[in-house]
C-alpha cells in the first residue's frame, strides 16, 4: 500500500475573501537513513506530523520505530536527512532549547528509591531553570498543575518506588507536562500495565491533547487501542512508511497483512499465517 503523503494545496480566496494561512507542521522528518553498522534501519523516510493531533507510529518489531523514536528525540543522529520541529532543525538545537519545546517519556524509566512524586515532578522545570535558581511560583504552579491532571496530586509525598505500575507511569508523564511544551513524545506508554491502566493511560492522553492542545506523539504496539485513540497513523516497514493517514482510512486488513505478515479475518477469532 503506498503511503498518504500528498500535500493538501493551499486554500485559494474567493471574491472578497481573506486566504486562510496554511498550518505548518509540528515536526518534518524529510528523506531520513540511519543505519547500525551494515543493518540500515531507515531508507529515507519521510513524512510530517500535524500540530495538535495524536499520531501513532506502528509496525512489527524490527521495522524502526525505536529508532525513528530515538531520532526525533536526539537520541540518535541520522545519517542522511533532517528533521524539522516548527521549521527549526533539531540538529542545530541543543539539549536544554530542545527540551524547552519536547517532552519526553521513555519506554523504561528508573528513579531513587526514596525520591517522592513532587520532587520528581519537580524534575521537569529543570530545562527552564538557570544555574543556582530555585524555583518560581510559575515554576510550583506548573508542578502543581502536572500533577492535578495526572491524578497523582494525592501521593505527592509518597516514593514513587511504592506506586503501581499504572500510578507510576502518571507521574513520569507529569514530569514531562511540567516541562510545559506543545509537543509530548510517548515510547510505548502502556508496555507492562494491565488492560485497565493501559485505558486509563490512554484516556489521559486523549486528554491531554483534546483539553490542552498538546501534540501527541507514539510508539503502540496494540492495532486497536492505535486505531481508537489516534488521529493520525504512521506505519513502518522494513525503514520505510507503508502507510500515513487516517486509523479509519489506512488501517485495513491489506494494511495489517503488508506490516505485520498476518490475516486478520472478521470471522476468525485469532490470526492466520498469510504466507
Amino acid at each position: 500500500m503506498q503511503p498518504d503523503m500528498k500535500q493538501k494545496k493551499p486554500d485559494r480566496a474567493g471574491p472578497g475573501e481573506a486566504v486562510r494561512p496554511v498550518q505548518k507542521p509540528a515536526m518534518e522528518v524529510r528523506y531520513l537513513f540511519f543505519s547500525y553498522g551494515n543493518n540500515k534501519f531507515l531508507k529515507g523516510t519521510s513524512f510530517t506530523i500535524e500540530e495538535g493531533k495524536i499520531t501513532t507510529i506502528m509496525g512489527a518489531n524490527g521495522c524502526g520505530k525505536s529508532t525513528l523514536f530515538n531520532l526525533m528525540t536526539k537520541n540518535l543522529y541520522p545519517r542522511k536527512g533532517n528533521i524539522f520541529l516548527h521549521g527549526k532543525n533539531i540538529q542545530n538545537l541543543g539539549l536544554k532549547d530542545f527540551a524547552r519545546r519536547v517532552s519526553i517519556v521513555h519506554q523504561y524509566n528508573s528513579s531513587a528509591d526514596d525520591i517522592t512524586v513532587e520532587r520528581l515532578v519537580s524534575f521537569g522545570r529543570t530545562p527552564h531553570m538557570k544555574m543556582m535558581q530555585g524555583h518560581s511560583d510559575e515554576d510550583e504552579k506548573l508542578i502543581r498543575w502536572a500533577m492535578e491532571v495526572t491524578n497523582v496530586l494525592k501521593y505527592r509525598n509518597r516514593e514513587v518506588s511504592r506506586l503501581s505500575g499504572g500510578q507510576r507511569q502518571r507521574v513520569w508523564i507529569a514530569m514531562a507536562l511540567a516541562q510545559n511544551t506543545k509537543i509530548l513524545f510517548l515510547d510505548e506508554p502502556t508496555t507492562y500495565l494491565d488492560i485497565r491502566y493501559q485505558i486509563e493511560i490512554l484516556e489521559l492522553v486523549k486528554k491531554l491533547n483534546r483539553e490542552y492542545g498538546i501534540t501527541i506523539i507514539m510508539v503502540l504496539h496494540d492495532i486497536n487501542q492505535a486505531i481508537h485513540f489516534s488521529d493520525r497513523i504512521i506505519g513502518l516497514k522494513d525503514g520505510q512508511v507503508a502507510v500515513h493517514g487516517a486509523p479509519d482510512e489506512v488501517i485495513t486488513e491489506d494494511c495489517i497483512r503488508d506490516l505485520y505478515g498476518i490475516c486478520l479475518l472478521y470471522t476468525s477469532p485469532s490470526p492466520r499465517d498469510c504466507s
